[in-house]
């Protein structure tokens, strides 16, 4: 019976995030456009993008491999495998694939390799250029998250994130002490850093000096581009639900039962959107970090989860 409840919780979780979070970024992009003074194009714009998108034939180049093909799939699939494993509505773990640290950061980067491959399968010079910065990036932004829910793991005795959850819902005390505070800056700098956020990049603009995530789909469309783009949203949404389940762990279902259910969809939404609404007002007064900076501000984000596991062994 549970592992039934964990595979309808599941599947919840996946119906909910593919319909959410296209919401969340149109809700971003209309805040910050309102706090810039601009009109904006309204919160359900990125589903009808998506939905043209799905309309319309991918065109890919005569020299291109099966990757730019395979590549947004994969990244999608990826993005969805963490809406299905993470703690978001219900902390009950699947019975064969646990939500365990080391697997959630293992399935991450599926897509993140696999979005690289995309970017270099055209041979473009832009392509390149993002996937190199790209790579670059996740290679400094992994053992941060590793290291931060590891710091948070040492509490609950355990790194599988659902235990880690229940284990903060048990015990507020833990959320608001030195060890977890630490964690969760470090976490929100690395979640930043692996959607492609400012300050490490900018997901608004195309110039050339700026661009990460849009220089390696510069070559998808179609199709292919409506999978990337979705794929993209899917693991912010994901990633802002794990955040906001550590910060505030209140409202999640810890058994299954119908109202249960319905109250950790409806919390884990409006977390979610907050978290959105905080993170485009404060992308308004942040700018896009040099390149060379970027470096600086990850590694300072892995002293604080550095940080924190030392101070959880001491606390301990």
């Amino acid at each position: 019976m549970t592992g039934a409840a964990a595979i309808i919780i599941a599947l919840v979780q996946l119906v909910l995030f593919v319909l959410l979070a296209p919401v969340l970024i149109g809700v971003i992009r209309q805040v910050r456009a309102r706090l810039e003074g601009r009109a904006g194009s309204g919160i359900w714009q990125p589903w009808l993008d998506v939905r043209k998108l799905l309309s319309k034939n991918p065109v890919r180049a005569a020299d291109s491999s099966w990757m730019l093909a395979a590549g947004p799939v994969t990244l999608l699939v990826s993005s969805l495998l963490l809406c299905a494993l993470l703690p978001l509505v219900g902390t009950l773990p699947l019975p064969l694939i646990p939500s365990d640290l080391f697997v959630i950061v293992s399935v991450m980067l599926i897509g993140v390799v696999a979005l690289a491959l995309v970017g270099l399968d055209a041979g473009t010079a832009f392509g390149g250029m993002g996937s190199s910065r790209h790579m670059t990036v996740a290679a400094l932004v992994e053992p941060t998250l590793l290291l931060a829910v590891y710091a948070l793991s040492i509490p609950a005795g355990t790194s599988t994130l659902s235990l880690i959850v229940e284990t903060r819902l048990a015990n507020p005390a833990v959320i608001i002490s030195p060890v977890s505070l630490l964690a969760m800056v470090a976490l929100a700098i690395a979640i930043m850093a692996e959607t492609s956020r400012l300050p490490v990049d900018n997901p608004s603009t195309h110039l050339e000096l700026t661009m990460l995530h849009e220089a390696m789909v510069l070559e998808a469309s179609g199709r292919d581009l409506a999978w990337l783009e979705l794929g993209s949203w899917l693991k912010l949404a994901a990633l802002l639900g794990l955040l906001s389940n550590l910060i505030v762990p209140w409202g999640i279902a810890t058994d299954f039962s119908v109202l249960g259910v319905l109250v950790g969809v409806g919390t884990v939404t409006v977390k979610i959107l907050l978290l959105g609404v905080v993170l485009s007002a404060g992308e308004v007064f942040l700018a896009k970090a040099r390149l060379f900076r970027v470096p600086e501000l990850l590694a300072g984000s892995f002293a604080l989860g550095l940080l924190a596991v030392t101070a959880s062994y001491l606390v301990a």
